[in-house]
């Protein structure tokens, strides 16, 4: 087998590639993220359906809080499907998207506050879409900071409403609602954080592997920028040097003639070493040599490492038959090169 072909067998299929895997992976960490809020929503929902239970409200008391809970988290989640894909349009400009989820959230909080005679389940309801919404930098912790605070003032006023007053056992769920109903904004918000967080670092993990391609695409580019500036060079000297002995010395005209469609099959066999190189490049030597994307991938790579340049005159040199030989102290460093006399 060649060594370009291992290569390539050795190479990592698409299906493995780790950009797509971490794509999926941010796609699953989504949809954890999703299910979160609307699990603490859903849960709130309960509790407030065990407080009027427990008062002896009328039944369809604890039916529309219960059946209305449920669509105002499917309201919300068109919401939160909507944070996950920005548009360059503010949410509040967006209308035809954000009305209806919020229509829908607002009419629960009308129904759902009036049966029930409490103001803190009229006012989650309104409060809470508005977490979801995508606001400028600032806006969204001034709005988590009122609304947390009309919420505990609700919570208050509501310990003075009938339905509270024909709750009798201490250890009902009217506490527990409550302190959930409070800080539930709260907890969504930093969900949502996370979330961003968790895009930016991936953004950044994305535009490190760009760089890092770049940054490969830039070597290759002055491998064969070294490598055809050297064969052209060679092949104008002697082209020059066949000119002039052509007609003195044809036979010598013509072996310098030879001499440059030979530089020519070197120069090409070169560029397509090169080019070799670069389509099937070993793994290890990838993450040896791209220190960048690891790090932006979270795994620890070494502060330095040894450059291209060097490596790219050895080769050369062993190309021609010669040695390379480095030396380095702590006031002097050199490369002594070697090349026999024929390859000159």
């Amino acid at each position: 087998m060649s060594p370009r072909a291992a290569a390539l067998e050795a190479a990592p299929s698409s299906r493995s590639r780790p950009d797509r895997q971490l794509a999926r992976s941010i796609s699953v960490t989504w949809w954890y993220t999703m299910s979160g809020v609307l699990f603490l929503q859903l849960t709130v929902v309960v509790l407030a359906t065990l407080v009027v239970t427990e008062a002896d409200a009328p039944s369809a008391v604890p039916v529309v809080v219960a059946i209305g809970g449920i669509a105002w988290s499917g309201a919300t989640s068109l919401l939160l499907l909507r944070y996950r894909r920005p548009t360059d349009i503010p949410a509040l400009a967006d209308w035809r998207t954000v009305s209806p989820p919020l229509v829908l959230c607002a009419g629960y909080a009308v129904a759902a506050g009036l049966l029930s005679g409490l103001w803190i389940i009229g006012g989650l309801a309104v409060v809470q879409p508005l977490m979801m919404l995508s606001w400028p930098r600032g806006v969204r912790l001034r709005m988590v900071v009122v609304s947390t605070l009309l919420l505990v003032g609700l919570w208050i006023l509501d310990q003075q409403s009938p339905l509270r007053a024909a709750i009798e056992d201490e250890r009902s769920s009217w506490w527990m609602f409550g302190s959930f109903a409070v800080i539930l904004p709260v907890m969504s918000v930093l969900t949502l954080w996370w979330w961003d967080v968790l895009v930016s670092l991936d953004d950044a993990r994305a535009a490190a592997g760009r760089l890092a391609a770049t940054q490969e695409r830039l070597r290759v580019a002055t491998d064969v920028h070294d490598l055809q500036g050297h064969h052209l060079q060679v092949i104008a000297l002697q082209l020059e040097l066949a000119e002039r002995l052509m007609e003195r010395d044809p036979e010598a005209g013509m072996e310098q003639l030879r001499r440059a469609r030979g530089s020519v099959d070197e120069a090409r066999q070169g560029t397509r070493d090169i080019a070799t190189r670069f389509r099937a490049v070993p793994l290890a030597d990838e993450i040896a040599n791209d220190p960048g994307a690891t790090s932006a991938a979270g795994d620890a790579t070494p502060e330095s490492a040894d450059g291209s340049g060097l490596a790219g005159i050895a080769r050369r040199v062993e190309d021609a038959g010669g040695t390379v030989e480095v030396r380095r102290d702590a006031h002097e460093f050199a490369v002594i090169a070697t090349v026999p006399e024929a390859a000159r």
